[in-house]
């Protein structure tokens, strides 16, 4: 990876951040520990379920990792936010109702007392974006981390699969990747190759990094995405890409090239790899079991099949871990209906609605691009990975895309000294006259 990439995912380095036409500027006095804080929130959300790794991890090693991380994170923000400036933000306000929405539900401990953990988890998740939303300006700040972290995980994952390929690819998980050395499964690491592709991609296309840079992230996240056989992430990814690079074309010459390109090697894949890439998607399932999403329709129709109180109905059972009868929902529409009712199916759709109408009211920028992909990848992922009601590297997802479509920051300067302060006023009135 270039020194260029290292220092910030910027030709120069971050220091010439925003001199491109039409962004924002970096904004002034960025601390780099935000870079930490944002790291820790990533770590808090890699959960601690998956795969076996080499080195047995308990369960409960792993949680107090993670949950540390979280508290870890929220000290910090704290600490670089003593005076709890903060931006306006519909997404965070939003989100803050749902964590509300969340302990309204959770407080008749129909899930145990595990609920009101997990809204204690969402209310630390949410005050640490609130103090970090100081920062959030409509740069690409937010993004580099957000690359640098995933593309960290990926690491231990390459590594994990360098030192013990065949606990990396078990045969319990049908021979897809998973984390050797971090409990990850194949969906996850799916996801987190897809969204650096994408935003990386993107950089390119907005010349904030060069090709070979870029190939350095691209083409090690593009083998695991192939190894994990994630069908979601890949058409998250694709599709997200399209949406984005779309809103781009009318004002980029690079974007409309890449476009091009695309759609033809897209052609020529079709055309000459259909067997193989058949394959690839059916990963060897039946139509049947294919037809049924890998069993999860069978779960959402018992779902929505269970008697319910209106009060569930309307506010669920409170937050859980988005599994019904000891099966994985695996849908985030479902799961918020579960475990935060109607209500919180209505704060969810909101925040997505209102990301991606501000997204399509802003002007062709690279910001803009971004915050699209992330927007569109998430609402496609939702019909198959849950996520979107608690913290997850979802609402982070989102959470980069609000920061995208913020307005800059005034830059309040200081007064600028007067040259004649020294200058006695009889003297100053002399000088006029």
């Amino acid at each position: 990876m270039d020194g260029d990439l290292r220092r910030g995912w910027l030709p120069g380095g971050p220091e010439t951040a925003g001199t491109q036409p039409g962004t924002a500027p970096r904004p002034v006095g960025t601390p780099r520990i935000v870079g930490i804080v944002w790291g820790l929130l990533i770590l808090n959300t890699l959960g601690s379920a998956g795969a076996k790794t080499i080195i047995p991890l308990p369960r409960s090693l792993i949680q107090i990792a993670t949950m540390g991380a979280l508290v870890t994170a929220f000290a910090l923000a704290l600490a670089l936010n003593p005076r709890l400036r903060i931006r306006a933000s519909a997404y965070l306000f939003l989100l803050t109702l749902l964590l509300v929405s969340s302990v309204i539900s959770s407080a008749h401990l129909e899930s145990g007392f595990g609920a009101l953990f997990r809204c204690v988890r969402l209310a630390l998740f949410t005050g640490t974006l609130w103090l970090l939303s100081r920062w959030w300006d409509g740069g690409m700040t937010f993004v580099r981390h957000h690359i640098r972290m995933y593309f960290a995980v990926l690491g231990s994952v390459a590594a994990g699969l360098v030192a013990s390929p065949g606990a990396a690819m078990p045969d319990l998980y049908g021979g897809r990747l998973v984390g050797a050395l971090w409990p990850l499964t194949p969906p996850q690491i799916g996801q987190y190759a897809a969204v650096i592709i994408g935003l990386t991609v993107l950089l390119v296309l907005g010349r904030r990094t060069d090709r070979a840079g870029a190939a350095a992230v691209i083409v090690p996240s593009l083998v695991l995405l192939a190894l994990t056989h994630t069908r979601t992430a890949t058409l998250g990814l694709f599709t997200g890409l399209a949406l984005a690079i779309g809103s781009l074309v009318l004002t980029s010459a690079a974007a409309r090239r890449f476009f091009s390109w695309t759609v033809l090697c897209a052609v020529v894949a079709a055309a000459g790899f259909s067997s193989a890439l058949q394959a690839w998607f059916l990963r060897g399932q039946s139509q049947e079991n294919f037809s049924n999403l890998t069993g999860r329709a069978k779960v959402w129709d018992a779902l929505l099949a269970a008697p319910r109180t209106t009060s569930d109905q309307l506010f669920g059972v409170g937050l859980g871990d988005k599994s019904f009868g000891g099966l994985p929902i695996d849908n985030s529409w479902l799961a918020v209906y579960n475990e935060q009712g109607l209500v919180g199916i209505a704060l969810v759709a909101v925040i997505i609605i209102v990301l991606a109408g501000v997204a399509l009211l802003r002007p062709p920028s690279l910001p803009r691009a971004c915050a699209i992909f992330l927007i569109s990848y998430c609402a496609i992922a939702s019909y198959t990975e849950a996520g979107l009601g608690d913290a997850s590297p979802y609402l982070l997802h989102l959470a980069v895309a609000a920061s995208l479509l913020a307005t800059p920051a005034a830059q309040h300067l200081p007064p600028r000294a007067d040259p004649r302060r020294h200058i006695p006023r009889w003297a100053r009135r002399s000088e006029v006259t």
